[in-house]
């Protein structure tokens, strides 16, 4: 299965559209923008789990809904996204991580591939 983890924090923050007045605001609609992207067939991937963390939590309950996963992060989202990156690796899930996050992406376990945020904000998926 291939499967799209989504660092929420990240994904929001690559635009500066004034998210840090609203952090659940903006989890909600990366939410809603996932939603309606799975649902037109734009998002190359069986499942999409979205990581949120802290005030973005308030968004978006947890549970999962039309291919979308979402996932509260108990502490910090890094480690939480690493967690979900791993278990679904070894699940021998296809696992792609969606972030720009440098100390992140040095986390990931081998063979887990990333993919920039804007590309899960709308643009191309390869």
């Amino acid at each position: 299965m291939r499967v799209l983890v989504v660092d929420g924090a990240n994904v929001v923050g690559s635009v500066p559209d004034g998210w840090w007045r609203d952090r659940a605001g903006a989890a909600a609609r990366l939410h809603a923008g996932l939603l309606d992207r799975r649902a037109r067939g734009d998002l190359p991937f069986d499942e999409v789990v979205l990581v949120l963390e802290g005030k973005a939590c308030a968004g978006v309950s947890t549970g999962t809904g039309d291919g979308v996963t979402t996932v509260h992060a108990p502490g910090e989202g890094d480690d939480e996204i690493v967690a979900q990156a791993i278990a679904r690796a070894e699940a021998d899930d296809e696992v792609s991580v969606a972030t720009a996050d440098r100390g992140l992406i040095a986390r990931l376990p081998a063979g887990v591939t990333t993919t920039s945020p804007r590309l899960v904000r709308g643009g191309r998926t390869g």
